[in-house]
């Protein structure tokens, strides 16, 4: 899908000091979504929307909005931290405020917090605090200023990961020495349905019914095949403010489905970019009085499901010899295929049928420019037998819930971000993956873990690799 150009310099751990003089986003940009009142006075509703503000006859904004968009900075150098982290589903996100005496341009700088475990189900009753550990900060879109976002991860009171804390065993694989060198980019291609609040229906859909059937809606422009573009701006300005490295946005083969692309980042930046992407995007959706889902399979039919797709490159794939290199990560990703699909997602078996963009949960396979295998190579990639760090694409697995791209050569536009870092391409991981896991599991497959010589001929063999 959109273009992506290179990992930035800064590695996501500090604040992009750059992004100071931005406005936060306030009612005023949700204009297409805010009913005006009538000349009574009295509040229109919408079956869609939420009105965001109300604003008196003489076109004055209410208290409440004023309140809300107070720049304290004036005042105090205080500021509000919004610490995030993921619930007991580990698909949930959960957030509480804080006051910080001083801004802070890194975690280590903030202090350890807690939470009700048991609350979220994390923790037992009787034991039930958890503890909060900063370990990356954006900055706030939503009350602007020196207030940020803080990405966490979670811990008992011993200091032990909790089972949902997935960002622990990432760190530990992409602190690697093995792993370092090898500088992993990962692009990410979050797709998700919105859906009508009282009805949990797509968003342009009739209540109960079907729209015409799919083609006219993937990147679609119109009100009859576009439902939501507010909501991915503003959800694509939100991330730019926060310092999050996304790419491109776009419209879904499903109507009321959408698309935004993180990357490339390199290692753990990977998963905590989404997450907050995650983060904002519900924060909008709740604004516009919309619901979120990131349901692999949100309608049963002839539609699209909703991936994740994850594109993936090492240093060595984007040097001469490349393809050789991307050729060994396909067999080891065959032979450990199942481990990965239990990896990629909830209900992602509902997705992955061999239809609708899709290969067969059950069967690896791999090709050169075919979007029903499980890893696509580009065909600039094969002729040239390389890649180059730009946007461009080796291979894409297509039987993952996200979709794992390296790209080392030539041009291939085999997805709505045409990922510069996409060596091959991993398309099987779900919309509702962890990508701290999938991540994190991409770089061990490949850089750490090694099959037996045996397993790894036998492999060849069968997909027809000469490695």
């Amino acid at each position: 899908m959109a273009q992506i150009l290179a990992p930035s310099a800064q590695w996501q751990m500090r604040i992009a000091k750059n992004s100071t003089d931005a406005s936060p986003l306030t009612s005023k940009m949700w204009s297409s979504l805010v009913l005006k009142q009538n000349k009574k006075g009295a509040v229109k509703t919408s079956a869609k929307f939420k009105v965001l503000a109300v604003q008196s006859e003489n076109g004055t904004i209410n208290r409440m909005e004023q309140m809300l968009n107070l720049d304290v900075s004036p005042i105090t150098d205080k500021i509000i931290a919004e610490y995030i982290w993921i619930g007991g589903s580990g698909i949930d996100l959960r957030s509480k405020s804080r006051t910080i005496s001083k801004p802070v341009e890194h975690p280590s700088e903030l202090p350890k917090w807690n939470y009700d475990g048991s609350s979220t189900g994390q923790a037992p009753g009787e034991d039930s605090e958890v503890i909060l550990y900063p370990q990356a900060i954006f900055k706030d879109p939503f009350r602007g200023g020196n207030n940020i976002l803080v990405i966490c991860d979670t811990y008992t009171p011993q200091g032990e990961p909790i089972p949902t804390n997935k960002r622990y065993r990432a760190a530990q694989v992409f602190s690697d020495p093995n792993v370092v060198a090898e500088v992993p980019w990962y692009g990410i291609e979050q797709e998700y349905t919105l859906l009508q609040t009282n009805v949990k229906w797509p968003l342009g859909w009739p209540t109960g019914g079907y729209p015409g059937p799919q083609g006219p809606y993937y990147c679609g422009v119109g009100a009859d095949k576009s439902f939501g573009r507010d909501i991915s701006d503003a959800h694509y300005k939100a991330c730019l403010y926060a310092g999050i490295n996304i790419s491109g946005t776009n419209g879904e083969v499903m109507p009321g489905q959408w698309e935004f692309q993180v990357g490339p980042s390199v290692g753990i930046e990977a998963g905590d970019h989404i997450w907050c992407a995650r983060y904002l995007l519900e924060r909008i959706t709740e604004q516009a009085g919309v619901v979120l889902s990131l349901d692999p399979k949100p309608i049963e039919g002839d539609w699209n499901g909703a991936g994740c797709h994850t594109n993936y490159s090492t240093k060595s794939m984007r040097e001469e010899g490349g393809f050789e290199v991307i050729k060994k990560a396909i067999l080891n990703l065959s032979l450990r295929h199942r481990d990965h699909i239990s990896a990629y997602g909830e209900g992602n078996e509902r997705r992955l049928t061999g239809k609708h963009e899709t290969a067969s949960i059950d069967t690896f396979s791999w090709g050169v420019a075919n979007r029903g295998c499980s890893i696509r190579v580009g065909r600039d990639t094969e002729k040239n037998g390389k890649g180059m760090p730009r946007p461009s694409q080796l291979f894409h697995y297509n039987n993952i819930p996200t979709v794992i791209s390296m790209v080392k050569a030539g041009t291939v536009a085999d997805t709505d971000n045409d990922f510069c870092c996409r060596l091959f391409g991993r398309q099987a991981p779900a919309s509702n993956m962890d990508p701290y896991v999938v991540t994190s599991l991409l770089a061990e497959t490949t850089l750490l873990w090694e099959p037996t010589l045996e397993a790894e001929a036998l492999a060849a063999q069968k997909l027809a690799l000469k490695v």
